[in-house]
């Protein structure tokens, strides 16, 4: 009988505690509206931000391709993003 006491009194302590934190978590979710700003805040929604990134994609993909057609190792450079004199034909 002291069994069956414990357990019901533990299984009524984690369902109180599971209760509790469900409810939290329904008070602290944002609503419909407060995802939508949410969602218009994000860096990569600003066409500002998408241009630099677009413009980092590019750089990095050059400077790919210029590791892959020259014997230096591109990773050596102090600043890595600029040429120096490799297979791709810029200058710092």
């Amino acid at each position: 009988m002291e069994f069956l006491r414990k357990m019901l009194i533990t299984v009524a302590v984690l369902g109180a505690g599971a209760g509790v934190g469900f409810a939290l978590l329904a008070i602290v979710t944002p609503g419909e509206q407060r995802k939508q700003e949410m969602l218009k805040e994000m860096p990569l929604q600003d066409p500002r931000s998408r241009e630099e990134m677009a413009k980092t994609q590019q750089l990095l993909v050059a400077t790919l391709q210029e590791a892959a057609t020259t014997q230096e190792n591109v990773a050596w450079r102090k600043n890595w993003m600029v040429s120096e004199g490799g297979a791709g034909g810029r200058s710092p």
